[in-house]
């Protein structure tokens, strides 16, 4: 990486769009723009560092395998598998982060960065049930989830050229789901152990609900889209 000259914010912003289907973050709104922003700056200090985009997600994976391994620990279990989820979603953003603003974007990189996230979301939902939901609950909202992100890949696959829709399903939602049942899960159980489960089983009831609003949502976006392509 000697000699690359990193991007600055428009140009990432730029190129940003155009790898997301043309959803420009400059004009995100406040919270989506800041997020977006701050792994902007994060995977900028991480270039200057030569720390390379597949580090960074193999880190986030990592960091994922930590949320079940942790939450189920009594006490304070789900608020280190909280933790870890945040932390995990940080180096899900800043790995793109970095190989936007490095240049280093490529096809498998993107391939690499899909599957990670899907292993993520599994060890959420895995922890999820550790801590009391229920296994069915967690698996649907797992297979809702994955039939969002592969219902998305096949519409552009057939020529869907826009991003189709940003649905109340989609990565954000899933981590701030699994993110703030975690903590609520966390803070149920410190007044009575037995409140832990059923917080939990009420989060993965929100995932699902989500998740299927959120796939309804695509598909209706993704035929519109379809049928005014031709």
């Amino acid at each position: 990486m000697v000699g690359t000259q990193l991007m600055n914010w428009d140009q990432y912003a730029t190129v940003w769009a155009r790898l997301h289907g043309g959803f420009d973050p400059r004009r995100a709104a406040p919270v989506v723009r800041g997020w977006l922003r701050f792994a902007y700056h994060v995977g900028y200090v991480l270039g200057r560092l030569r720390v390379g985009p597949t580090a960074v997600t193999v880190a986030g994976v990592l960091l994922c395998v930590c949320v079940p391994v942790f939450a189920v620990r009594p006490v304070d279990g789900p608020f280190l598998g909280a933790l870890f989820v945040l932390l995990a979603g940080v180096a899900d953003s800043v790995d793109g982060a970095v190989a936007v603003v490095t240049g280093r974007t490529t096809r498998l990189g993107y391939v690499y960065d899909s599957v990670a996230d899907r292993i993520g979301e599994a060890t959420w939902l895995v922890a999820f049930w550790l801590v009391g939901a229920p296994g069915a609950l967690a698996a649907a909202g797992g297979a809702l989830s994955w039939l969002h992100e592969y219902v998305r890949a096949r519409a552009v696959s057939a020529g869907m050229r826009e991003i189709g829709a940003v649905t109340v399903g989609e990565r954000p939602t899933r981590v701030l789901v699994a993110l703030g049942g975690l903590l609520v899960a966390g803070l149920a159980g410190l007044i009575e152990p037995d409140l832990a489960a059923g917080t939990i089983t009420m989060a993965s009831a929100v995932w699902v609900l989500l998740a299927g609003f959120g796939l309804g949502q695509l598909l209706a976006a993704v035929r519109r889209a379809l049928i005014e392509a031709g």
